[in-house]
């Protein structure tokens, strides 16, 4: 019980170290960043794909192991929209980190990146996505876990 408990620990806090990097990101982005907005972009993307990593490797733990058993989540389709959100999220932030990534290039040189217009606002609708769907996990989630489906059965 115990080793389900910080699973479960593990899980959330990675959840919302995922949200917290992705608010921040979006916080500190903006059109004319300097070589220190980049570099803190760069390092709160780092920690997104850490904890977007933790957080698949508890749930994936938690889903087989710990909680409802692995029947209750593949038959859930709240569990499948969960799980399709989250690689979107993963896919959506290809791009600000490839961005990020290429601009931290030269913010080690001390130099502030050239953001056209085009990338700003695709960053940023990229993030604004993201944003979404993590509200649409949230969401899920408690559908999920409150077995909302095999209710309406």
């Amino acid at each position: 019980m115990l080793v389900s408990a910080l699973v479960a620990f593990v899980h959330f806090a990675a959840a919302f170290g995922l949200a917290a990097a992705l608010v921040y990101e979006r916080a500190v982005f903006t059109r004319h960043p300097t070589a220190t907005d980049v570099r803190h972009l760069a390092a709160a993307d780092r920690w997104f794909g850490i904890a977007s990593v933790v957080l698949l490797g508890a749930g994936l733990a938690r889903a087989f192991l710990y909680e409802k058993g692995w029947a209750f989540y593949a038959a859930n389709p709240f569990f499948h929209l969960k799980l399709t959100l989250f690689v979107a999220v993963g896919l959506l932030s290809i791009y600000p980190t490839l961005m990020f990534i290429r601009w931290n290039k030269a913010a080690k040189r001390g130099q502030a990146p050239v953001v056209t217009e085009m990338q700003h606002q695709r960053i940023r609708l990229v993030m604004n996505l993201e944003l979404a769907a993590l509200v649409g996990i949230v969401l899920s989630a408690s559908l999920m876990a409150h077995g909302v489906m095999q209710s309406v059965r």
